[in-house]
């Protein structure tokens, strides 16, 4: 179990003075790092077609390439300059996604994957921006970070179609990292890692959606749900002598019509609960050839020696305005007798049977955990 050494912060004192407001250096953050991951079992992950893997390659950090995998062979791309990238690895191993309990200070809803790099000596993929915040975790091996304020009059840079840059920016964080240290980075703060040995990098990412992906979201749920199917009404208009005119009264109109039609907080929260539980990176659901009934799962449970485990990757919560609990997407009404029930699931926790075995004696918490476990989202080990 990974815990960061805070030193003289806390969790409330970063999310005061640090989070997306500027960046920040925890040397030794994990004592005694142990990788939970190779870079030999790093390419082996780029090598399947599920993953989203790319290599990114410069020479003398001019003439960058972009090669997208999956990948069967990196003798090719030698000994120096190149850094292999793999996203959501914590969907494929369970070491690496044990690196996201450290930051559960922060909802489970806006952690988004742990993205690993390999980089050979001088490899990085050059300054850039990112939309998101992350925790870049140094593994084996040291990196030199750069870390600036947010600055408009940087210029983008596209040295490669898939490959987006900026110009050179002036470094608040200058500082070379060693295995442990963990650098946070807030969204649209430039920065620049090269690595100055073989290294290993942890990147733990954030969601944030913005405004396009909320208003399509909604705008599908309510297409789905068959609501706001009401027409706009202007039973108080007048006669106009400019029938050529939209006129600004009426656009105001219409807007505030657009706006009640999606007013519906209930609607709003259950689209948003399904929206942030989907993964963005392929799932390794594990849906049983024959599916479970409850008779079955409770003599599962009476086996001290078994796990229910959570699909590795898998995001769940409790939809507080509602109440009901969201997996991947998918909502399942809970009750008051399902909640406690509910809310240990959401924790994405492996449990054992006895810690299961109390809610047994209630027929809906087996019925909700029999689903559960027929979609796929958790499995019995």
């Amino acid at each position: 179990m990974y815990t960061i050494n805070w030193a003289d912060l806390t969790p409330e004192t970063f999310m005061k003075e640090y989070w997306q407001k500027k960046p920040l250096l925890i040397k030794r953050g994990f004592e005694d790092f142990q990788d939970p991951i190779s870079a030999d079992e790093l390419a082996g992950l780029a090598m399947e077609q599920e993953l989203e893997s790319r290599i990114i390659k410069h020479n003398n950090f001019d003439n960058w390439q972009v090669e997208h995998g999956p990948f069967e062979d990196f003798s090719k791309f030698g000994e120096q300059d190149w850094t292999l990238l793999v996203q959501a690895v914590n969907n494929w191993s369970e070491t690496t996604s044990a690196l996201i309990s450290p930051f559960k200070f922060l909802p489970n809803w806006r952690i988004d994957d742990v993205m690993v790099s390999f980089s050979t000596p001088n490899g990085g993929v050059g300054a850039h921006l990112d939309q998101y915040d992350v925790f870049i975790i140094q593994g084996e091996g040291k990196r030199h970070w750069q870390v600036g304020l947010p600055d408009n009059t940087l210029e983008q840079l596209l040295p490669h179609e898939d490959l987006k840059q900026v110009s050179p920016f002036t470094p608040l964080i200058d500082e070379i990292t060693e295995p442990g240290d963990i650098l946070y980075i807030p969204p649209n703060h430039p920065h620049n890692g090269v690595a100055i040995e073989n290294s290993l990098n942890y990147s733990v990412g954030f969601q944030a959606p913005n405004g396009q992906e909320l208003v399509s979201a909604l705008a599908d749920t309510m297409i789905d749900k068959c609501l706001a199917e009401n027409r706009f009404g202007d039973s108080e208009r007048t006669p106009t002598e400019t029938p050529e005119l939209l006129a600004a009264k009426d656009i105001k109109a219409l807007q505030s019509f657009m706006i009640e039609s999606a007013s519906d907080l209930d609607v709003f929260s259950d689209m948003v609960a399904s929206f942030t539980t989907r993964s963005h990176h392929t799932l390794e659901l594990l849906v049983p050839v024959e599916p479970f009934n409850e008779e079955a799962v409770i003599g599962y449970l009476n086996d001290p020696e078994i796990f229910v485990r959570p699909v590795l990757g898998i995001k769940a919560l409790i939809n507080e305005q509602n109440g009901d609990f969201y997996i991947n997407g998918d909502r399942v009404a809970i009750t008051d007798t399902t909640r406690e029930l509910a809310s240990i699931l959401a924790k994405n926790e492996p449990l054992t049977t006895d810690r299961l075995k109390s809610f047994t004696d209630c027929l809906i918490n087996v019925q909700m955990l029999t689903s559960v476990l027929n979609m796929g989202y958790w499995y019995i080990d």
